[in-house]
């Protein structure tokens, strides 16, 4: 049985609160990176993390991309799980990188602001991974259903 385009359209509203928050917040993250004064002892890892850092957005950006063009909205559903695996693989990036920061004075508060912007970003991931996957699972539920029924 395909999905129901309703419950798929309501599965992409993002709270814009919360996704103005994580654009702020990784916005005074990345400025901290390029014009702060945080600094790592191993020889390149800031020049990295920068771009670790930048491709996360990339990949935020590309989680709340409208998906509207696409007509199946399974292959919505199935495109936005993807978007969110390749945040998560960006996330795991980044906190590598950033656990070579030990110096500066603005690290400490990096690195607070780095767990803030961590903490909202998985919950945000997980709410909407979870409709997508009940969405997706409900297709699964539902074929089963009807081949016990035959």
């Amino acid at each position: 049985m395909p999905l129901d385009p309703r419950s798929v359209d309501q599965s992409f509203h993002f709270d814009s609160r919360q996704t103005a928050l994580l654009r702020r917040q990784w916005g005074a993250l990345m400025d901290t990176l390029v014009w702060g004064d945080v600094r790592s002892s191993r020889l390149g890892a800031l020049p990295r993390l920068r771009k670790r850092f930048l491709e996360l957005g990339e990949n935020l950006r590309s989680v709340l991309n409208d998906r509207g063009w696409i007509p199946q909205p399974r292959e919505r559903v199935k495109g936005a799980m993807g978007a969110c695996l390749n945040l998560r693989d960006a996330l795991n990036q980044v906190e590598r990188g950033a656990s070579t920061l030990n110096a500066g004075e603005d690290f400490p508060a990096f690195e607070q602001e780095l767990l803030a912007f961590r903490h909202q970003l998985l919950l945000f991931l997980e709410h909407h991974e979870s409709l997508w996957g009940d969405l997706l699972e409900s297709q699964y539920d539902e074929s089963s259903e009807d081949e016990e029924e035959d």
